[in-house]
């Protein structure tokens, strides 16, 4: 396994890749990586002839710059993991790398947008698509894969590929969880033991919330998820959304949509979580 930190440097590596007529996948990552990254990178290992795996902090999705500040990096076992398990290369750019120059590309997404974590957080999407398309431009996969933790943001990626026009298949992959059923995420490594086990009430009160569909309504169901975890000693509720899978728009009545998911953001104190659900 490679790890490469200049863009030339990896452009050259895949160059002599495709020449041989070899599959690319990308999974793009911010490190600290976790068995949920893990299996991204494990699906492209068995999908591809070459995984390039992503390895960067991106500065501009960061609207809190104390968030920015406590993200964890840890490059040396990031590279441990990857290496057991298959990556090929990994890229770890300094930021002055990926960004020369400032990136002043403003993406409109429309409603996709306007929601949830673009509500919440203003300019996230837009860091997280100037960072995944350079990172597409780059390497030129054939797959990306992302994780379904951030519901939204793959949402909003695909959107992007559309609309860039970029030859390359979004792949997503289904949520890692502890066996507590806490979604797996590089932030919990900031969580104590007793936070951890608090946050563990996040995805069991929204399984408990399936008992809803069809026969309540999705506002009781988001009444029941946001009561219940706001009664969790140190949790609190920023958003519950019962959304269309594909508008991301909210839905009031089951019937209204083909697929829904309930995307949830949840502070543990002062760790911000995420995590989602699918009604149908």
């Amino acid at each position: 396994m490679k790890v490469i930190t200049k863009i030339s440097d990896l452009q050259g590596e895949l160059s002599h890749a495709r020449e041989q007529g070899k599959s690319i996948g990308l999974v793009p990552t911010m490190g600290a990586l976790h068995e949920g990254h893990a299996a991204l990178v494990k699906q492209s290992v068995g999908d591809n002839d070459v995984t390039v795996v992503s390895d960067f902090v991106n500065p501009t999705q960061f609207n809190n710059q104390e968030d920015l500040r406590l993200y964890p990096r840890t490059l040396d076992a990031d590279v441990a993991l990857l290496e057991h398990i298959g990556a090929d290369i990994v890229f770890a750019p300094p930021v002055e790398e990926m960004y020369p120059e400032p990136d002043t590309r403003q993406f409109d997404f429309g409603p996709l947008g306007e929601v949830m974590e673009g509500a919440f957080r203003p300019g996230h999407f837009n860091g997280v698509a100037q960072i995944v398309s350079k990172l597409l431009i780059t390497v030129e996969p054939d797959k990306a894969y992302f994780g379904e933790k951030d519901f939204q943001q793959m949402v909003i990626i695909k959107e992007m590929v559309r609309q860039l026009a970029l030859p390359v298949e979004i792949a997503g992959v289904p949520i890692v969880r502890e066996e507590s059923g806490l979604a797996l995420s590089s932030r919990n490594a900031r969580l104590s033991d007793e936070e951890r086990a608090r946050a563990a009430g996040i995805y069991r009160t929204l399984r408990r919330s399936l008992s809803f569909y069809p026969e309540k309504t999705p506002a009781e169901a988001t009444r029941f998820v946001t009561e219940t975890i706001n009664n969790i000693d140190g949790l609190h509720v920023e958003y519950y959304e019962i959304v269309d899978a594909h508008t991301l728009q909210p839905v009031d009545d089951w019937r209204t949509a083909e697929s829904i998911v309930g995307c949830v953001t949840v502070y543990c104190n002062d760790v911000r979580l995420i995590d989602n659900i699918r009604y149908k």
